[in-house]
């Protein structure tokens, strides 16, 4: 492509793309929105199944890039929140006569409260302080429902009542798609809908002084504080969203899962969630939402090959954690900027050579 072609190209494009961060964003929650329910109704109700599980993973994954590849601060303690978000979700729903969003929206508020707590005792610590802090909670937290086994079912755990589509959604949505919704469906546009509402806010949110705050912390804490920013306060700000959050996420995944219990928040979990911000990429939204999927779709994927190849269940199920670690490991020396950065690369140079020829 020559260079007036591709300068022509580029300003053709600009004239679709808004000017202003807000309204970029915007429009591609719309786009996205679009592509989900074109991918819904055209895919099985397993699928459903793990796209909610993957809409949940990204929710909490993209509240920890804020925290992390944003502010710089190491958590092992997400898991845990998510705990919070769940039991709330699931006392709140116990009698059917709450909304499923106001359920949503106490959960969040209620563990970004949690957040507070802990961010403000977090605030004094970094590295590998704070890791070992938050894994204290990690470990600590989801054994409180075994303390408290009248209230929140021990071992367990609670069942959840989960929420069922409102007549005008439903009818709404087979005017639309032409199809009936379905309960495993609707499950599905609620995790994916909360997912969208969480992305565009936590872009906003990183595009705008807040987001700069949060850099400036994490780059050069010496020059934020000479600058004028209130150090413990830009970690514990950055805390209590990523803990919201978590904690959204929590109750997305109690409403998808029908049941939680301890067994479901352990430190596995928050490892799982680091690692997929890291894969993902630090500091990228789309990068929380590409390691949420590879969380989800590589084990099954993994056996179901080992399967195929002849193996039995258990052995094929047991190849899963090895596979996994080794694409991990070769995530981060192919692409130590993770996967989002290594998109950047790619399309940096493809646009560079067609803006050359």
């Amino acid at each position: 492509m020559t260079q007036p072609t591709a300068t022509r190209t580029v300003s053709a494009l600009r004239w679709f793309v808004p000017s202003s961060s807000p309204a970029r964003h915007l429009l591609g929650t719309a786009l996205a929105l679009v592509t989900v329910v074109l991918v819904f109704e055209n895919v099985s109700a397993f699928r459903h199944a793990q796209l909610a599980a993957m809409a949940y993973y990204a929710i909490a994954a993209a509240g920890l890039t804020v925290l992390t590849g944003l502010n710089g601060q190491i958590s092992l303690g997400h898991g845990a929140l998510m705990a919070v978000g769940a039991y709330t979700t699931a006392l709140l729903l116990r009698d059917g006569a709450l909304p499923f969003g106001v359920a949503m929206l106490a959960a969040m508020v209620f563990t970004a409260l949690v957040g507070v707590v802990v961010g403000a005792a977090a605030a004094r610590l970094k590295g590998p302080y704070l890791a070992g802090a938050t894994l204290a909670l990690a470990v600590g937290l989801p054994g409180l429902a075994v303390h408290f086994d009248g209230l929140l079912g021990g071992e367990q755990g609670l069942a959840v009542n989960a929420p069922t589509p409102t007549q005008w959604f439903d009818d709404a949505m087979f005017f639309i798609t032409g199809t009936d919704l379905g309960q495993q469906k609707f499950l599905a546009y609620v995790a994916w809908g909360t997912l969208l509402l969480v992305l565009l806010s936590l872009a906003n949110l990183a595009a705008g002084r807040y987001g700069r705050m949060w850099r400036a912390v994490r780059d050069d804490e010496v020059a934020a504080a000479l600058a004028g920013i209130d150090l413990g306060r830009a970690r514990v700000l950055a805390f209590v969203v990523s803990a919201a959050c978590a904690g959204l996420a929590g109750s997305v995944l109690a409403m998808v899962v029908g049941l939680t219990a301890p067994s479901g928040f352990t430190i596995v979990l928050s490892l799982s969630l680091l690692t997929a911000v890291v894969v993902g990429g630090l500091g990228s939204l789309i990068g929380a939402v590409l390691g949420s999927a590879l969380l989800v779709f590589l084990p099954p994927t993994v056996t179901d090959l080992g399967t195929e190849l002849g193996l039995d269940a258990v052995s094929a199920a047991q190849l899963a954690p090895l596979v996994y670690g080794i694409v991990l490991v070769a995530a981060m020396l192919a692409a130590p900027s993770g996967v989002a950065g290594l998109g950047r690369r790619v399309w940096n140079r493809v646009r560079n050579g067609r803006s050359e020829g």
